[in-house]
């Protein structure tokens, strides 16, 4: 492993990896308080401060320890997830949906802001590549974490809103996963199969989206 490579790839994967988890976990905890529920904002963790979302062994150690044991090719991680308890919520059915929907949204949102400071480099001739890998590296951080947030298995946000769409009867059956879900997805994630049926296509839809949605913006800075 090249110390070097391993430093330099740090350097520009941090910037765009904290906003992503800091905006994602704040997400949930401004939509749970706008829907009723203050258990976040009574925490302390409706704010922007990284600190306050970040878990020592998801966020840190785990994705270090695969990228060496893997040499980048695998890697895995997670912030500390924002309290919500939803009894709280006005409407805990419809208003779970939208509080689930506000992290990978967030993320979406942050893709197309780093698209946009990767066309805004090329349209006034900027050449410093790290500033031009900082924002490729935005845009994959954030729609990798859009597109696996919205798996549908509990406790992951997808899993959340399935919940929320389905009758209650269905609804209960699949809420019963979550004590062992994270086992689960990570099991499939390790197996390749949340990669090549869920990740690479919603994620080539991503990209797809923001390049149709600034191509107006590409446009006007040739």
């Amino acid at each position: 492993m090249d110390f070097s490579n391993l430093i330099q790839t740090v350097l520009i994967y941090a910037l765009p990896v904290l906003f992503a988890i800091t905006v994602h976990e704040a997400a949930h905890g401004y939509a749970a308080r706008h829907f009723g529920d203050q258990t976040a904002f009574m925490m302390g963790r409706i704010t922007l401060n990284p600190l306050k979302h970040i878990d020592p062994v998801g966020t840190i150690l785990m994705p270090l320890l695969l990228y060496f044991a893997t040499s980048g090719a695998f890697l895995f991680g997670y912030a500390k997830p924002v309290p919500v308890n939803f009894g709280n919520l006005r409407n805990p059915k419809r208003d779970m949906i939208w509080v689930a929907l506000a992290g990978p949204a967030s993320n979406f949102f942050q893709a197309i802001l780093w698209a946009v400071f990767l066309i805004a480099l090329v349209g006034f001739g900027v050449q410093e590549r790290f500033f031009m890998e900082m924002a490729r590296a935005g845009m994959l951080v954030n729609l990798v974490m859009w597109a696996f947030n919205l798996f549908p298995l509990p406790p992951l946000d997808g899993g959340r809103i399935l919940v929320g769409l389905l009758p209650w009867k269905q609804a209960q059956m699949v809420s019963r996963i979550e004590p062992y879900g994270f086992f689960i997805v990570l099991a499939l994630v390790v197996a390749g199969v949340v990669g090549a049926v869920w990740l690479r296509p919603l994620m080539s839809l991503g990209y797809s989206a923001i390049n149709l949605l600034l191509t107006p913006l590409m446009a006007m800075l040739r």
